[in-house]
């Protein structure tokens, strides 16, 4: 009993936003965060869930290397403490009130809770709200004492220059860390912001992305079975991102159009993507299996899927209904962190992504394989092909074409059929 107790999993998504609250001195929140960190990390090298357990082991594991002080190791001792410790504080809180996650955070500073009534006023994404306010929180502590509505566009460019030239961020984070800024204080304290764009860029690096040929993508699907495999081929016959294809919902999947709606796929919006004609029957089968599954859930009383947080208080019975029901569910039950209830949530994408890695390396594959790649191998074939470029971006949800011409640089002969001249 006291062993399972100790290998008992912890949920505990919100931890940073939790110290970023705790009473604790900036030195100390500043250990403590980079230590969480470090053993989140451990546990996603080591493939095991964040536990009492593996806490411990992670802290064998790090004496056995670095041999610490004893100063070190009561720090990292107190780090963990106030992780398992919090994270028991919030899902009792959970438990007992069962708020919205967007209900139970309203921030704890004027500026803060302006910016938020700003966010949600104008429909922003929950992860949106999180990043932005991540970053808001950065530059409150770049500015030192002085508070954040003083904050000059001076104060803009010198931060957004120490992102480039001292944490040396890619140019997407640089950006990301901009508007965030940009909203801040344009949108919550209401400054007019004059030109600040003198700031020093980060360096853009053109990536090509990694795509298998079809023989590769074949050996790759061959190296895998059962659901898993459905799941992959699923992903590179419809270049689905991981994430849309595990919240995947039964009212989803429209079998006699051959079509596929993804919802609320990056950057919130919704849109149809094809069905290959080859998966049709076994996807049939597969709902029907999953119909069994559902059944069962429901006669033995378990609470329905988890909704959207509106959606759910407009139909509290919706998620008990075939329709919701997840495509891909779980085969086990886990705990909802907000309300602490045990319910059917789909399959989690640290699985998938193991799956295929694992099947990468059967197939003996000489690439970087990930879930991702199948997107790229779907969007590079269709191109191939002598798709138009404008269909694959509509079929990606790309919101510029310019994304989408990635992939014309990997394609298996780009330009106009240009041969190398060692071939001639």
């Amino acid at each position: 009993m006291q062993s399972e107790k100790l290998e008992r999993p912890v949920y505990f998504p919100e931890w940073a936003l939790a110290l970023r609250k705790a009473t604790l001195p900036e030195q100390q929140r500043e250990s403590y965060r980079r230590i969480i960190v470090r053993y989140l990390g451990y546990c996603k090298l080591t493939q095991t869930r964040a536990s009492i357990a593996s806490a411990r082991r992670f802290v064998e594991s790090a004496q056995r290397r670095e041999d610490p002080s004893a100063d070190n190791l009561a720090l990292w001792k107190a780090a963990l403490n106030w992780f398992f410790a919090t994270a028991r504080h919030y899902q009792n809180q959970w438990i007992r009130d069962v708020p919205s996650l967007a209900r139970a955070d309203l921030g704890k500073s004027p500026w803060e809770r302006r910016m938020i009534e700003c966010l949600r006023s104008q429909h922003y994404q929950w992860r949106t709200e999180q990043t932005y306010r991540g970053w808001a929180w950065r530059f409150a502590r770049f500015l030192g004492k002085r508070p954040i509505e003083d904050a000059t566009e001076q104060d803009v460019e010198a931060f957004l220059s120490r992102l480039a030239i001292e944490y040396r961020v890619s140019v997407s984070t640089q950006k990301q860390a901009l508007n965030a800024l940009v909203f801040l204080l344009r949108d919550a304290c209401g400054k007019h912001l004059g030109d600040f764009s003198g700031f020093e860029p980060s360096r853009r690096t053109a990536r090509v992305p990694a795509v298998l040929s079809r023989e590769e993508c074949l050996r790759l699907f061959n190296a895998l079975e059962g659901t898993t495999r459905l799941m992959a081929e699923l992903m590179y016959g419809s270049g689905l991102r991981l994430l849309e294809l595990l919240r995947l919902r039964i009212k989803d999947l429209d079998l006699d159009r051959r079509q596929l709606i993804v919802r609320a796929g990056k950057g919130g919006k919704d849109r149809l993507t094809l069905l290959p004609e080859s998966l049709v029957e076994r996807l049939r089968n597969h709902r029907e299996a999953v119909r069994k599954q559902f059944e069962e859930d429901r006669r033995g009383g378990l609470p329905g899927v988890w909704l959207p947080e509106g959606l759910e208080r407009k139909y509290p019975k919706a998620g008990q209904s075939w329709e919701w029901h997840w495509l891909f569910p779980s085969r086990q039950l886990m705990n909802d962190p907000r309300s602490g209830l045990q319910r059917r949530h789909h399959i989690l994408d640290a699985t998938v992504q193991h799956a295929i890695r694992q099947a990468a390396r059967a197939a003996r594959l000489d690439k970087r394989v990930t879930p991702h790649t199948l997107r790229h191998s779907f969007a590079t074939h269709l191109l191939e092909r002598g798709t138009d470029i404008r269909a694959v971006q509509d079929l990606l949800g790309h919101a510029d074409v310019s994304t989408t011409q990635i992939y014309l640089h990997v394609m298996r002969k780009p330009g106009l059929g240009v041969k190398s001249p060692l071939d001639g």
